[in-house]
């Protein structure tokens, strides 16, 4: 239909999260916080014999807002962030 706005169907997604600079935990709990309507669940761990600290959160919401969280958390200095969606 010409005009129609598709509705995209929400799926559950986890993006685990490795934070290896102390300066990135302020700007990585903001951005969650923005995104705190699809978020499901979150894991935290601090990994000091690693010098790092890892998040897990579980996710509810259209594959372009998941991966959208995943790319602005990627894109902060001294994080590294990875998704996984579910399928149809």
């Amino acid at each position: 239909m010409e005009g129609s706005v598709e509705k995209t169907e929400n799926r559950i997604g986890v993006i685990g999260i490795i934070i290896e600079s102390d300066e990135a935990v302020s700007k990585v709990n903001e951005t969650l916080h923005e995104y705190r309507d699809i978020i499901a669940a979150r894991l935290g761990l601090p990994y000091h014999e690693r010098k790092c600290s890892v998040i897990s959160i579980i996710v509810d919401a259209d594959a372009d807002k998941i991966s959208a969280l995943a790319g602005n958390l990627g894109k902060i200095d001294g994080v590294s962030a990875k998704s996984a969606i579910q399928k149809k």
